[in-house]
């Protein structure tokens, strides 16, 4: 029986190791053997590091994997805040902050292993922002797995309701908002704080302004700037009236379904179907918006095509999926795959209770 492999010293030859025997195979197989597309591609996968996508979006880096039903985390490292947890990719542990937009295995199944793993590494506990019912029992989920491997996972369950914020760092905070998602639902919003000069002290030298603070005089005022929201799971609701949620730079929100035959579907398990995305547009009208967790019935090129039709043209260049990622290099003769590449060819269409 064979194990887990990974690739050492590309460079000098492939050679794998087997984690359950530990053997070396000096002769990799045939489907790892040195080409040019094992050389772009191979390895990073083989290093675990391809399933992740990597973009920017208005500047700002997103890391993350989004697929309903299967996983969804989404990360903003320079912002220290990852957005659900996934099966808590490697590329996420590092980040200091977890914010959990509702229980559902596809994007809180990952919670332990996150705390496990970051006091494995020598890192500083995590800490994972969640909606105030669900904080009790993330809770208890760790103090079971502390009996399983016979030790805690340090780690901070903080419990939010509507209009909490947590502070991430100095200038910085999120700010949890409640949507429209059975059970117990948040999105989240990151918000930096900065400090104005009120308008009456304009003009005042340094030293003025120095002794007017020593006094007690309020001379600055808050400006909050509404950075990254995310939605997590939910269909059109109340949260498009918040401000902050209308002036935020990047709008990560959901659009699982595209079929017509499934805006039922949508609404039951409230999601966003692509015939809600007007109102989402008109909501939010600067936003540049990434959609996340369609359905895995849906293609990309197909999704793509329909969303054009469904939105204005003005709003094409401001959109994009996360998931819209070139599709691997293909090897010579090998067929065109009919699904994207980050869907598996003989993946059951089926859904799961409240999950899609």
């Amino acid at each position: 029986m064979l194990g887990v492999k990974y690739a050492q010293g590309f460079a000098a030859g492939l050679v794998e190791r087997d984690f359950l025997d530990d053997r070396l195979v000096n002769q990799p197989p045939k489907q790892f053997r040195r080409t040019r597309w094992t050389n772009r591609v191979s390895m990073a996968y083989l290093a675990g590091m391809g399933r992740l996508v990597h973009k920017e979006v208005g500047g700002i880096r997103v890391v993350g994997f989004s697929l309903g039903g299967e996983e969804t985390v989404v990360g903003v490292p320079e912002y220290s805040t990852c957005f659900d947890i996934g099966r808590a990719p490697r590329e996420i542990i590092s980040i200091d902050n977890v914010c959990l937009s509702h229980g559902h295995m596809d994007h809180a199944a990952g919670i332990a292993y996150y705390f496990s793993q970051r006091a494995f590494l020598g890192n500083s506990p995590g800490r994972v922002i969640a909606h105030h019912g669900l904080a009790p029992h993330i809770q208890a989920l760790m103090a079971v797995w502390a009996d399983i491997e016979g030790h805690p996972s340090p780690g901070e369950v903080r419990a939010v309701r509507h209009l909490d914020e947590v502070e991430i760092r100095k200038g910085l905070m999120v700010r949890a908002f409640n949507v429209n998602h059975p059970g117990c639902a948040l999105g989240f919003t990151l918000v930096e704080v900065r400090h104005k000069l009120k308008a009456e002290f304009q003009g005042k030298t340094g030293p003025e302004l120095v002794a007017l603070k020593r006094a007690g005089v309020a001379i600055e005022t808050p400006v909050e700037h509404a950075i990254v929201t995310f939605t997590g799971d939910t269909a059109i609701g109340a949260f498009l009236d918040l401000d902050f949620v209308r002036n935020s730079r990047v709008l990560i929100v959901e659009c699982t379904f595209f079929d017509p035959e499934h805006r039922l579907r949508a609404r039951a398990g409230r999601h966003i179907h692509v015939d809600d995305l007007p109102q989402v547009y008109a909501a939010v009208p600067a936003a540049q918006i990434l959609l996340t967790h369609v359905s895995r019935r849906t293609e990309m090129r197909i999704a793509k095509r329909i969303l054009e039709r469904a939105i204005q043209p003005s709003d094409h260049s401001r959109t994009g999926f996360l998931m819209d990622r070139p599709a691997r290099p293909r090897r010579y003769g090998e067929a065109r795959p009919g699904r994207n590449d980050y869907e598996t060819p003989n993946q059951p269409e089926h859904s799961r209770t409240g999950r899609t």
